[in-house]
């Protein structure tokens, strides 16, 4: 992987993010491990998890990734070599939301479970409209000031709520959100272009999409009458329903083609390329799953490529 770093404020990672939300779930601690050794081996240092993976699986509390997490750099000694994103205010019922008692339980469970005293990247899991932008901030600023999280960041919310936070963060001297983690890929753009998009770009914010490969759809290997093996399957397939999908697909195909690459590096690599795009994330349950993630660092689409995508994806 192509060691061009990218900044999210004073943050220094990699272009792709490693999606914990499998570790715990669809890959055991041992797989998970064999993963994130090879990540970081590749020179990858940007990790992303949540304090809810994996609550939706069943015997589950959540949790689950962050444990992994936190068993790793113990067992590794590699805190220090690692950007490690999470977030607060999507947990169990007693944890959902943003006041400041479920922001202050939440910080210390994460950092119990990860077996670290700080956090490089908390994201506000989703926005939490009952609780005023004035007192989130204030509560995350604090915990920038004592040492437990780096840079702050949001996810899940509105341009209006984003736009009020950062403004008055600027106003009263706070810490600022330094990134959205919005759910962009391909096939799912409005879902940040236009009103989101802008507020991020004038406020100088980095962008880290979720859902990078819409589910696995974007890896090119569902086609019609093809069954895949994966508990995201289903809302994968949807997308060969839609014409957007069946012309994104196409597009892939060509580009891939010409590149000799897998259809997840080409869709990575566009959206690497978008406008305030820092680092895509995208997960990967087993070690064959991981190169073609790394790859997207090392791919250059033309720009003719990059506009055949973008109009197939409109």
């Amino acid at each position: 992987m192509a060691d061009n770093k990218q900044r999210i404020g004073d943050l220094s990672v990699s272009p792709l993010s490693l999606g914990g939300n499998v570790f715990g779930w669809t890959a055991d601690e041992a797989e998970s491990f064999t993963v994130l050794d090879a990540y970081a081996a590749a020179g990858g240092n940007f990790i992303d998890t949540a304090d809810v993976y994996s609550a939706w699986v069943p015997g589950n509390q959540g949790g689950e990734s962050e444990t992994v997490l936190g068993n790793w750099f113990a067992s590794r000694g590699n805190r220090s070599d690692i950007v490690l994103a999470t977030k607060v205010g999507g947990g169990s019922p007693q944890r959902r939301g943003l006041s400041p008692a479920a922001i202050r339980s939440g910080v210390e469970d994460s950092l119990r479970r990860l077996r670290t005293d700080y956090i490089d990247l908390y994201y506000t899991h989703y926005d939490d409209p009952s609780v005023s932008v004035e007192e989130i901030a204030t509560t995350l600023d604090a915990l920038v000031r004592e040492g437990k999280v780096r840079e702050i960041a949001a996810s899940n919310i509105g341009a209006e709520r984003l736009d009020s936070f950062l403004t008055f963060s600027a106003q009263e001297g706070l810490a600022r959100y330094a990134a959205l983690q919005p759910h962009y890929n391909l096939v799912s753009r409005d879902t940040f272009e236009g009103d989101l998009a802008d507020v991020v770009t004038r406020h100088g914010m980095a962008t880290v999409p979720y859902y990078a490969l819409a589910s696995g759809f974007l890896t090119g290997k569902y086609r019609p009458g093809t069954a895949v093996d994966s508990p995201r399957s289903t809302r994968a397939a949807e997308h060969l329903e839609t014409e957007r999908g069946r012309k994104v697909l196409a597009a892939l195909d060509e580009v891939a083609a010409h590149h000799g690459a897998e259809h997840a590096t080409v869709a990575l690599a566009w959206l690497a390329a978008q406008p305030t795009v820092a680092a895509p994330i995208a997960s990967a349950r087993t070690l064959a799953q991981l190169p073609p993630l790394l790859a997207a660092a090392d791919l250059t689409l033309t720009q003719q490529e990059l506009d055949l995508l973008t109009r197939a994806s409109a």
